[in-house]
C-alpha cells in the first residue's frame, strides 16, 4: 500500500508595518479680525499699524494672555494723539471654515463690536498741543523750551461767517481759517473759545452711567474791572479756597534768596504772638539754618505746640529750599549758605530706613491717632526740664552710641560724634564753589561722611554701636573696591 506524504498548506507572509508620514506643522500664524473698513491687500500693512502693530497682535491673541493684554485698540488716526482709539476684545467663535483631519479648535475671533466714541480734534497749533507731540516724540528740546502760555480770559468770541454769509464751523479755531476777528456787534451772536483737550486717558465702560452733575455751590460769578480800558470780566473763583500760610521755597537754582516774608504773611502778622516771634528772631540769629525737628527742640513742649498752631509764625522769620544740599531746612531772611562756606556745617543728610517703613496710616487709624495722642495733651505731658523733655531736646543729635529717633535725618552740624565731627571740619575736601548736590563737599569728602553715619546709625539701631576702627576698615574696602571697578 503506497504510503501518503501529508502536505502541509503554505503560512501566510506576515503583513509588514510601515510608519505614517510626518507632516510639518506651518509655523504661519492667522489671526480673524473683524476690522470697520474695507481693506484691500496692499492696505493690510496700514490696518495692522491702526492695531498697533504685529506686536500688540501676537500679544492679544496668544493663549496665556491676560485679561488686560486680550485687549486691542484701533487708532484711525494713530498721528493725532488726542484721537479717542476704537476697543476692542478677543472672543471664541466657531464660525470659521477651516479644513482639518484632527479634532477641531475653536479659533479666537477680535472683534469691533463697539461704536465709536466723540472724536476730538484739537488746534494743532497750540502750545499744548505742540508739548504733547513733543512728549510722543521724546523732542528733548521742545520739552526744555515749553512755557505756560498767558492766559488772555477771550473765553466767548464771536461767531465768524464766511463771504457767503454763512457760520463757519463753531468746532475750528478762527486762527485756522485765516479769516480777521470781526469787531463784535451789539447782537452778534458768541461762540465758546475755550481751550479743551481731551483726558489723557479715556474710560472703556460703554454703558452710560447716570452722572447727576450739579455746580460746586461754592463757585460764585466774580467781577473784574480793567482800569485802563473800564471793561468788566467775569469769572468764577471757589469762595471756599483755602489760603496757606507757608514759608517761601525756593529752589537750588535761585540766585537770589528772600530777605522778607509774602505780602499775605505780614498781613497776617497781628494774628502770632509777639513772645514766640521774638524768641523765634533770637534762635535763628544764633543760628540761621534748621531743620523743624531742631528748631523745636529749642522751645518747649508747649510753645513748640503753639508754634506748630501758628501757621503764619514761621514763614515771618524764614524760608526753606525745596530742593538741593539744605532741603527742607528751615533758613533765616538774606542768609544764603551757597555764598559762605561756613553754610556746610548746616547742610542735611538723608536716607531711608529699611526696617523702618514709612506706611499711610488708615483713616481709622489717623482718626484714632488723632483722639489718644492729642497734641495739646502730649505738650502738657512734657514738663518743662524733666527728664522727658531732656531726651526730647536732644532727639536731633547724634553721637554715635545713643539712639534718639529711628529716622536718619541729620544737619552735619548736630552731628556730635567725634569721628564724624573731624570729617566735617577738615577743610581738605572742600569746593570753591557750592554744588547742588554735594554743596560745599567734593564728592568723595561727602560720600565718606555718608558711609560713616550710616554705618554707626544702623549699628546703634542694632544694638551693636561700630568703633571708629570699624568704620576705618569700611572706609579703606569701600575705596579698594572703587578702584578695582576703574
Amino acid at each position: 500500500m503506497d504510503s501518503k506524504e501529508d502536505t502541509a498548506e503554505p503560512e501566510a507572509p506576515a503583513s509588514v508595518s510601515i510608519p505614517a508620514p510626518q507632516y510639518p506643522m506651518p509655523a504661519t500664524p492667522f489671526y480673524s479680525i473683524e476690522y470697520p473698513g474695507f481693506v484691500r491687500t496692499a492696505s493690510v500693512p496700514i490696518a495692522v499699524r491702526n492695531l498697533g502693530g504685529q506686536a500688540a497682535l501676537g500679544t492679544a491673541f496668544k493663549r496665556t494672555a491676560a485679561k488686560t493684554e486680550a485687549t486691542l485698540e484701533l487708532r484711525l488716526r494713530p498721528e493725532n494723539p488726542f484721537a479717542h482709539p476704537v476697543p476692542g476684545d478677543v472672543v471664541l467663535t466657531n464660525n470659521l471654515v477651516l479644513k482639518v483631519v484632527k479634532r477641531k479648535r475653536k479659533k479666537s475671533l477680535y472683534l469691533e463690536d463697539r461704536m465709536a466714541d466723540y472724536q476730538y480734534q484739537p488746534d494743532m497749533n497750540d502750545p499744548v498741543t505742540k508739548l504733547r507731540l513733543a512728549m510722543d516724540n521724546m523732542d528733548v528740546e521742545a520739552i526744555r523750551t515749553y512755557v505756560i502760555p498767558p492766559e488772555k480770559a477771550d473765553y466767548m468770541i464771536p461767531v465768524t461767517k464766511n463771504s457767503q454769509g454763512q457760520d463757519v464751523d463753531m468746532n475750528l479755531d478762527p486762527e485756522l481759517t485765516g479769516i480777521p476777528h470781526p469787531d463784535p456787534q451789539a447782537e452778534q451772536p458768541m461762540r465758546s473759545n475755550l481751550r479743551l483737550f481731551p483726558p489723557p486717558l479715556f474710560s472703556r465702560q460703554t454703558i452710560p452711567q447716570s452722572y447727576n452733575f450739579k455746580a460746586n455751590p461754592a463757585s460764585i460769578v466774580s467781577t473784574t474791572v480793567n482800569e485802563e480800558t473800564g471793561e468788566e470780566k467775569k469769572r468764577l473763583i471757589n469762595k471756599m479756597r483755602w489760603k496757606g500760610y507757608g514759608p517761601i521755597s525756593i529752589t537750588f537754582t535761585e540766585r537770589q534768596v528772600p530777605d522778607k516774608p509774602a505780602q499775605n504773611i505780614l498781613e497776617a502778622r497781628t494774628q502770632v504772638s509777639d513772645i514766640l516771634y521774638n524768641k523765634l528772631i533770637a534762635v535763628f540769629a544764633e543760628r540761621p539754618v534748621w531743620t523743624r525737628g531742631a528748631l523745636f527742640n529749642q522751645f518747649t513742649a508747649v510753645e513748640a505746640r503753639d508754634i506748630l498752631n501758628s501757621k503764619p509764625l514761621l514763614p515771618l522769620v524764614c524760608y526753606v529750599f525745596h530742593d538741593g544740599p539744605w532741603r527742607d531746612t528751615l533758613v533765616r531772611f538774606s542768609y544764603d549758605p551757597r555764598k559762605e562756606p561756613s553754610g556746610r556745617f548746616y547742610q542735611r543728610l538723608y536716607f531711608r530706613n529699611a526696617n523702618h517703613p514709612i506706611l499711610k496710616p488708615s483713616v481709622m487709624t489717623r482718626r484714632q491717632d488723632r483722639s489718644a495722642a492729642n497734641m495739646d495733651n502730649w505738650a502738657v505731658a512734657i514738663e518743662d526740664g524733666s527728664e522727658r523733655d531732656i531726651e526730647r531736646r536732644k532727639s536731633h543729635l547724634f553721637d554715635g552710641k545713643t539712639m534718639t529717633k529711628e529716622t536718619a535725618s541729620f544737619q552735619l552740624c548736630d552731628l556730635i560724634d567725634p569721628m564724624l565731627k573731624e570729617m566735617i571740619n577738615d577743610d581738605k575736601g572742600l569746593r570753591e564753589e557750592c554744588n547742588e548736590r554735594d554743596g560745599w563737599y567734593t564728592t568723595h569728602a561727602l560720600d565718606r561722611i555718608k558711609t560713616v553715619l550710616r554705618h554707626k546709625f544702623f549699628t546703634v539701631l542694632e544694638g551693636y554701636p561700630a568703633t571708629d576702627e570699624d568704620c576705618l576698615q569700611l572706609l579703606q574696602a569701600t575705596e579698594n573696591l572703587a578702584k578695582q571697578k576703574r
